[in-house]
């Protein structure tokens, strides 16, 4: 794991410990590649006018693709800012309540 500031949702820079888990940005990192592939596949099969059930299974697979690569993102917030947010209490754990709640759009309106 290696330390590495990040942005808080209001655009200012937070002196959090920690930033990607080095397993988890490699495993993300392979994720993003593999959508790259999909989406310019996606593109082309639009281009040949394909069939489009084959086309909206395409698109499915890149919804399935990026929602994994989101599971691995918030378990790296989990494990290493909503855990030092938590542990610094007050506002800190607010703001982290507030992001998760956003993350999984379930914050108030």
């Amino acid at each position: 794991m290696r330390a590495m500031p990040s942005v808080s949702h209001d655009g200012q820079a937070a002196a959090y410990p920690c930033g990607v888990i080095d397993d988890i940005k490699k495993r993300a990192l392979h994720r993003t590649s593999i959508l790259e592939g999909q989406v310019r596949g996606l593109a082309k099969m639009i281009e040949n006018e394909d069939y489009c059930m084959d086309i909206i299974a395409q698109s499915r697979a890149v919804q399935k693709a990026l929602a994994s690569l989101d599971k691995l993102l918030i378990e790296n917030h989990l494990r290493t800012h909503v855990a030092h947010m938590f542990a610094e209490g007050g506002a800190e754990r607010e703001q982290a309540v507030a992001e998760l709640l956003k993350a999984y759009d379930l914050e108030s309106r």
